[in-house]
């Protein structure tokens, strides 16, 4: 894993961790809102890059998460 990779895995689990005073349904949804809306589509690419190499580091909520996330090619 490269710097880049673990800066984006220290920024998805931060968003984890605020949502997980929600309940799980809601936090999910709403952390892969927040990326699909606020990060580059190369970010949500490499994140979703290392979600398929089994998404070491990240914490459970990203990995529930990861089906709502947008791939960079979607259009919103």
């Amino acid at each position: 894993m490269d710097q880049g990779d673990a800066k984006l895995i220290r920024m998805a689990n931060q968003i984890a961790t605020f949502m997980a005073s929600k309940p799980e349904a809601e936090g999910v949804a709403g952390l892969a809102g927040h990326i699909n809306d606020f990060w580059d589509p190369r970010m949500r690419g490499r994140l979703l890059d290392h979600l398929a190499r089994g998404g070491a580091g990240l914490m459970p909520m990203v990995i529930a998460a990861a089906p709502l996330i947008r791939p960079p090619a979607e259009a919103p």
